[in-house]
């Protein structure tokens, strides 16, 4: 059997794939089974962060391979403990990590340290979170509860209770209450839209946090590891919160999953653990993506990458207004709005059949997040192709 066949027999069928395999790439590039080449304006949803087989991503990996891959979290691990100051210097707060092995997992930790501060602090016990509408923090059941989305919670509940979801930023201060111990954003939306939120409203809401010991959790998952120009996008938005956490971008495509906080104190031993959770593989992969993202910010390369793939995508929305409404988002985290959903599929579907990979985010945003280190002539190929695919709609 073949792989298709191979999957529908034996996967289960949670994902509505694309008819086509890869079977390898190269930065921005990717090959098919058939031997068709793609240029890649996904990053497998923003986790390959530094391209397709990255040669030192691979180099550090393959030699930690021939030394030790996993020991568990009972003993120390040097690359864990590296990778977690290159983590707090490159966000410049004053924090320690927690490791596992995805966003949703990381999001599971802060929702832990919140409750337990919540508990702790204070004579009422406080565990109500607000999150916002069209958010997205995971697919476990609590991060599924945490999604600010109605369809994410059709059959699986019951869910765990204290989650409240505000319309907007603006709109959180009226949801507080005695219980509330955090509130958790993503600084922009990713899966609801490609939405930044106004800089202004966030830390007016900070700030007001702040004053009531509220904490401050920020998902930044999708936007965290430079996507948005700088190391984390709270640091764009000149914010400093009391929770972060990452994943995808920061491992290269290795799975991990980080949550950062300034409350050092608040778990103990016990409290929280993972089997794998930076790993020797997982925290060697990292320790190598932060060098490479940090060396490329510091040179400048990263700024001009981000400026021109947006004066890119700006020329090709201007010439397709009759099919997009707006251009949204911040750095290599990019969106164009579709006027409906019929059209974005098709978009998607042309775009794969002309050599191009795109996504789609919430119900209206063509989605791109290529690879930071994508080359001004993997740029340029990828919207010559993705001008193909308009023009055969």
């Amino acid at each position: 059997m073949n792989t298709k066949e191979l999957d529908k027999k034996y996967v289960l069928p949670t994902y509505a794939r694309g008819d086509v395999e890869f079977v390898s790439g190269k930065n921005a590039r990717l090959m098919d089974s058939e031997g068709k080449e793609y240029i890649d304006f996904t990053s497998g949803i923003g986790v390959v962060s530094v391209g397709h087989a990255n040669d030192r991503v691979n180099a550090a990996i393959c030699k930690q391979l021939s030394e030790v891959t996993h020991t568990s979290n009972l003993y120390y691990i040097a690359p864990q403990a590296r990778a977690a100051q290159k983590l707090v210097e490159a966000s410049g707060y004053d924090m320690q990590c927690f490791f596992g092995n995805s966003g949703a997992e990381a999001n599971e930790g802060a929702i832990k340290i919140a409750r337990k501060f919540g508990e702790s602090d204070g004579e009422v016990k406080r565990y109500k979170i607000i999150t916002l509408q069209h958010s997205f923090h995971g697919r476990t059941i609590t991060t599924i509860k945490a999604t600010g989305q109605e369809v994410m919670h059709n059959y699986f509940g019951p869910f765990p209770d204290g989650f409240v979801y505000a319309d907007s930023i603006s709109d959180v201060e009226s949801l507080l209450d005695d219980h509330t111990c955090a509130v958790m954003i993503e600084l922009v939306q990713g899966e609801g839209g490609v939405q930044p939120q106004n800089k202004d409203e966030v830390q007016a809401l900070a700030k007001l946090l702040k004053s009531k010991n509220i904490l401050l959790i920020v998902d930044e998952v999708q936007t965290g590891g430079y996507r948005t120009g700088k190391f984390l996008a709270s640091n764009v938005y000149e914010i400093e919160p009391d929770i972060v956490t990452l994943a995808k971008g920061i491992g290269g495509g290795v799975p991990i999953g980080v949550v950062m906080t300034s409350l050092k104190d608040v778990l103990s031993a016990g409290d929280h653990g993972s089997t794998f959770g930076g790993n020797f593989l997982s925290a060697t992969a990292t320790c190598e993506v932060m060098d490479i993202l940090g060396e490329y910010e510091k040179s400048g390369e990263l700024e001009a990458t981000v400026t021109y793939f947006n004066t890119k995508l700006e020329k090709f929305y201007s010439a397709h207004r009759n099919l997009f409404t707006s251009k949204v988002g911040i750095g290599l985290m990019c969106g164009l709005r579709v006027k409906n959903a019929d059209t974005l599929s098709s978009i998607i579907q042309n775009a794969k059949e002309n050599g191009v990979m795109v996504l789609k985010a919430g119900k209206n945003t063509l989605r791109f997040l290529p690879p930071l280190t994508i080359t001004k002539e993997e740029i340029d190929e990828g919207f010559k192709s993705l001008t193909s695919a308009i023009n055969f709609l």
